[in-house]
């Protein structure tokens, strides 16, 4: 399943659970279930509601329950709630991820350390529900893919605890750095920091077309403010068929390739190292080549995010000698992956499993981290499943 978030209006954290929930209404009881086990039910209920806005018609969900005298919470606080909520482990994470993003994003802001940031409006029991809900909607739907239109900035100011600031709050400017943005001249705030949270926890694709799918359901969320001339409404398109029966989904990546006859292999290299660090950069591979007059070059080709192109750009020519790079989007399918993390002789060893078309799966340990375990038991190990294998041929032969 692939789900697309068409933000006409905007995104929050109440449109988001909104829209799933107006594409899944089957879900409607179960996520007020999960709400109520984890002891979040006695902070307020969630309800969802049909809205027509005069243009549109969709879902609004509205937290109903004790009022919130005091919103301010410290993310410290939230975790701790969090850590004790009975909640399933996989929804616990990816709310505790979207409440570290938005942290992250509050402390590089105010100039704080992410423990002791203080969430204002984020703090309230209804941005918790929001948060929450959005993590077990996600989880419980279990979608291979994400993908996201360009995203509305809005204008004007917003009033916080902080006072009045610009919109996009400094906050959700933050988190949305490296996603494609667009100025439609509509003024007001059209993306909330937990929208932007969510949207980067869901780390979804920008742009480019998808490979033929089947619609299977779409879904409206409306938010609580009316925007001037346009629904404040956020769509998903629900697909099927986005991923392959053989395991492989679609994607797409921007390939970008120079040579370079100038700069010192030691340079050189620690410049690569620094660009598949680089934010948006999926790979970093380089080649010997002749390149003009004779000379002994390198050609250097990175595979990166479309969306971080321009970034992707400017650390080329930061970090290399490089003056000119060539780059195009090209297609590219990528089998369905997992990693895990095994204790092995006292160290955590990270797993990367991958299904294969047929559907067999295949493991490879981190080289990285066999190798901090121990060189010595690293080959040894390694032999030793040489050794299995061929004892298992022997036998069968």
């Amino acid at each position: 399943m692939h789900v697309h978030l068409d933000p006409l209006g905007g995104i929050a954290g109440d449109m988001f659970v909104a829209a799933i929930l107006d594409a899944f209404p089957e879900r409607d009881g179960g996520l007020a279930a999960a709400l109520e086990t984890a002891g979040l039910g006695r902070f307020g209920s969630m309800a969802r509601e049909a809205h027509h806005d005069g243009a549109l018609s969709g879902s609004r969900v509205v937290v109903r329950g004790p009022a919130e005298p005091h919103p301010h919470r410290s993310f410290t606080a939230i975790r701790e709630l969090l850590e004790s909520a009975d909640l399933e482990p996989a929804v616990r994470r990816r709310a505790l991820d979207i409440f570290t993003r938005l942290a992250h994003a509050e402390g590089a802001v105010h100039g704080r350390d992410p423990g002791d940031v203080t969430f204002h409006e984020v703090g309230a029991w209804d941005s918790i529900l929001d948060i929450v809900a959005s993590a077990w909607l996600i989880e419980s739907m279990g979608a291979a893919s994400w993908s996201c239109a360009p995203v509305p900035l809005g204008s004007g100011r917003v009033d916080t605890a902080h006072g009045p600031l610009p919109v996009p709050a400094p906050a959700t400017a933050s988190l949305l750095a490296g996603v494609p943005c667009v100025r439609d001249g509509i003024a007001g705030e059209r993306v909330t920091p937990t929208g932007a949270a969510i949207l980067r926890h869901l780390d979804p694709s920008f742009g480019g077309g998808l490979p033929p799918v089947t619609l299977r359901r779409t879904g409206s969320g409306f938010g609580s403010r009316r925007l001037d001339g346009v629904s404040n409404v956020l769509r998903v398109l629900v697909f099927s068929g986005a991923v392959s029966t053989g395991g492989r989904a679609p994607e797409r990546v921007a390939v970008c390739e120079f040579e370079i006859d100038d700069q010192t292999p030691e340079d050189l290299a620690v410049a690569l190292d620094r660009l598949r660090a680089a934010r948006g950069v999926v790979d970093v591979v380089q080649a010997p080549v002749l390149g003009k007059k004779g000379r002994l070059a390198t050609h250097v080709r990175l595979l990166a995010r479309p969306e971080a192109l321009d970034a992707v750009l400017d650390a080329c020519f930061v970090e290399t000698s490089t003056l000119g790079v060539r780059w195009h989007v090209v297609d590219r399918a990528v089998l369905a992956r997992s990693d895990r993390v095994e204790a092995r002789e006292g160290r955590d060893i990270r797993v990367k499993a991958a299904i294969r078309p047929d559907g067999s799966v295949t493991e490879k340990a981190e080289m990285a981290d066999l190798a901090r375990a121990g060189g010595r038991s690293c080959r040894e190990g390694l032999r030793r499943t040489v050794e299995r294998t061929a004892e298992e041929e022997a036998g069968g032969a």
